[in-house]
């Protein structure tokens, strides 16, 4: 015990030396666009789990699982290796036989947004289901609910929809609107981890909700992410298809959870096969470790400060885009939403004296990061382009001009109020040429 709390100490020490003394050099370093923060407690947290040696999920991503969950609050969280992932995950439970004759088939239909993360949608095709998908509304960047409900057919069996850039869509009327028509809500909250809908966390909305950890989101554990489940139904089903497909539900390095391990009987097994290779569903394998895990306990901590920074960093942007509104389409939010900010997105109007190009390559020249909105209208892509698993519903005009028109800004908790003045300073040095 002495020697780890030498180490503890070494650890911290490190840190300081190694992290402690960065100043940014305008012009020269990066503001970046994203990007992880932390303090000398993720380094103990991780050093400290890789002196217990113990490589795979265990204590703390048990710990990692029941804190998140209750911030959500939702009954389960399971954590998994990416939010890319998760949603891999949600969409493949919806298929699982577990559910019986609610379980979807090709030939169902799933809507979700043309504008998006191509993860949100892949999942949906890989599974051999119909992509449906509708158009945005600039400012959200999140369609509205009128344009999932004229979607919707007798084929429609789910929504999933991203909280674009961490701005929650109108998380009750789409919710209303699913259970009117007997329909699945999944949430892609990868991008909004802290967002709340009329006081509730997102994530909590849905049938299942997906979360990511990459260094690029609100708290990181490197890869990593996680699925919110309504019930534990729903985490057994998570669990099962995460855990290789086996029905077996032991912790790792536990045997016999269930108490009847040779007791069981399944259809073409010999009774009493081991209950630790029973495979009721088609798997992967997509956990967390524990050592990703340690160092999300110590994030979650610092959740409220970060996103108090990303809400300081938005508002200034907002503050000096709000002087050119001539030239630019502002990010809002529906009513009832409290965003928790992945981005500053913009759109830059047709009237306005430059194009998009030259912006970014001017702020690419200042070291200032920036990043379209993802794939923008996702049927114009390589991948999309005449899928027969696509459909379309309705003129995408919104999400055109988010391919042409529309980037966004960082936020995030590593830009400081240094990195904030240069980024506002150098903005309002190229729109006042204008």
């Amino acid at each position: 015990m002495k020697d780890k709390i030498k180490i503890k100490e070494l650890v911290r020490q490190y840190y300081y030396e190694r992290f402690g003394n960065q100043h940014f050099r305008p012009g020269v370093d990066w503001v970046p666009v994203s990007g992880k923060a932390f303090g000398p407690e993720e380094l103990e947290a991780l050093v400290e789990c890789a002196l217990d040696f113990w490589l795979t999920a265990g204590p703390y991503a048990k710990q990692f699982e029941e804190k998140l969950a209750n911030i959500l609050k939702v009954p389960r969280v399971c954590l998994t290796n990416s939010g890319s992932s998760a949603n891999l995950l949600c969409i493949s439970a919806l298929c699982s036989n577990a559910m019986g004759d609610k379980k979807l088939k090709p030939g169902d239909e799933v809507i979700t947004s043309a504008v998006g993360f191509p993860t949100t949608l892949n999942p949906i095709l890989q599974n051999g289901l119909t992509a449906v998908l509708v158009d945005i509304e600039l400012g959200t960047y999140n369609p509205r609910p009128e344009a999932i409900e004229e979607a919707i057919t007798e084929k429609t069996r789910a929504v999933i929809l991203a909280h674009t850039l961490g701005n929650p869509f109108d998380a009750q009327a789409i919710r209303a609107l699913c259970d009117k028509h007997g329909l699945f809500l999944i949430e892609d909250a990868c991008d909004a981890l802290g967002a709340k809908f009329n006081g509730r966390p997102v994530g909590s909305w849905g049938d299942l909700a997906s979360f990511s950890f990459y260094p690029a989101h609100h708290i990181t554990t490197g890869e990593g992410g996680a699925v919110a489940c309504s019930s534990v139904q729903w985490a057994r089903i998570i669990e099962s298809l995460r855990d290789w497909g086996r029905h077996c539900w032991c912790e790792p390095g536990h045997d016999n959870t269930c108490g009847r391990r040779y007791n069981w009987k399944f259809p073409g097994l010999p009774e009493g096969y081991d209950h630790k290779y029973v495979y009721s569903e088609v798997g992967y394998n997509l956990k967390m470790t524990d050592l990703q895990a340690a160092i999300g306990l110590v994030q979650l901590e610092r959740l409220d400060s970060f996103a108090a920074i990303r809400q300081r960093n938005f508002k200034a942007l907002h503050e000096l885009f709000s002087k050119y509104e001539d030239w630019f389409i502002l990010p809002c939010n529906v009513k009832g939403a409290e965003p928790s900010w992945f981005g500053y997105p913009v759109t830059i109007k047709p009237n306005a004296p430059f194009a998009r190009i030259e912006l970014l390559k001017y702020l690419e020249e200042k070291r200032i990061g920036t990043r379209l909105i993802f794939g923008g209208n996702l049927t114009r892509q390589p991948a999309y382009q005449g899928h027969p698993l696509v459909r379309v519903v309705g003129p995408l005009t919104a999400s055109d001009i988010v391919l042409n028109s529309s980037f966004w800004l960082g936020v995030c908790q590593a830009i400081d109020g240094v990195k904030l003045r240069y980024m506002l300073e150098s903005i309002m040095d190229w729109l006042e040429e204008y």
